[in-house]
């Protein structure tokens, strides 16, 4: 387990906290030490009931729900500011956003649908980093993860348009770290594929083309597919001292759908 006096210590955000990836996230951070964590989603009730959550690990803690939705601009800087002024820094942030996007063969798409997918999904986590990158500089220190798919890696029929975005998260996460390191900020970014018991995974496995994709996807799990638990144990692991001299990495963790 990672350095406890380390989380003790740590200001953490995590937009896409009230599910998933991101929810299970706040909670073994907590459970690691983290007594100060901002969940950023953009249902209330959700959000309230994550928080809940989180809470149950670590009584003690300070965990605020912001709603909000960073793809836009000015409220992912918003959200920044007002967890600088109650945490007074921000030490990790975790981008672990979705999007409605239904796997679909290009050819059957709406022209007017190409567009939305890929700005829900990059610009949120662009949003952020924008934010908290002065932030991190003045502290010389800091963890981002992005969290993308093996859509930006693996070219997957029905996967065109959010393999586009995801390869642009990879894409920026990577530049960013070259750009963060001599400021003591270190960026990774991670591709899951298919995560078993997340909305996602609902809707992409409920019907039609998408569901017989990532059916066949998890006949390839050979190491059983991945829970949200599995990605989140990887992000703490990133955030914490024992990866203090990696950066710019991009890792899948797919149960061994694929290699790349």
């Amino acid at each position: 387990m990672a350095d406890q006096t380390h989380f003790e210590q740590s200001r953490a955000v995590i937009v896409g906290g009230t599910s998933g990836v991101g929810l299970a996230t706040a909670i073994q951070l907590a459970a690691a030490g983290s007594r100060r964590i901002a969940l950023v989603g953009r249902n209330a009730e959700r959000g309230e009931a994550a928080r809940q959550a989180v809470l149950a690990q670590a009584q003690a803690a300070d965990i605020h729900f912001l709603s909000a939705d960073v793809g836009d601009v000015g409220a992912a800087q918003r959200v920044v500011a007002e967890v600088k002024d109650r945490f007074g820094g921000i030490d990790i942030l975790v981008n672990s956003t979705s999007t409605a996007y239904v796997p679909e063969l290009f050819f059957r798409l709406a022209p007017e649908s190409l567009a939305s997918p890929i700005t829900e999904l990059v610009m949120a986590p662009v949003n952020m980093a924008r934010a908290v990158i002065p932030i991190m500089r003045e502290q010389h220190y800091g963890v981002i993860i992005n969290i993308a798919s093996d859509a930006a890696k693996v070219p997957t029929p029905g996967e065109t348009i959010v393999g586009a975005a995801m390869a642009a998260i990879v894409m920026f996460s990577r530049t960013l770290a070259l750009e963060g390191k001599r400021d003591g900020i270190r960026v990774h970014a991670l591709t899951p594929s298919l995560i078993a018991g997340t909305p996602t995974a609902a809707r992409a496995t409920e019907s039609g083309f998408s569901a017989k994709l990532f059916e066949r996807a998890a006949a390839q799990a050979d190491f059983g597919v991945a829970t949200p638990e599995d990605v989140a144990a990887l992000i703490v692991f990133l955030a914490g001292p024992g990866a203090a001299r990696m950066t710019g990495q991009v890792i899948s963790v797919n149960g061994g759908i694929s290699v790349a």
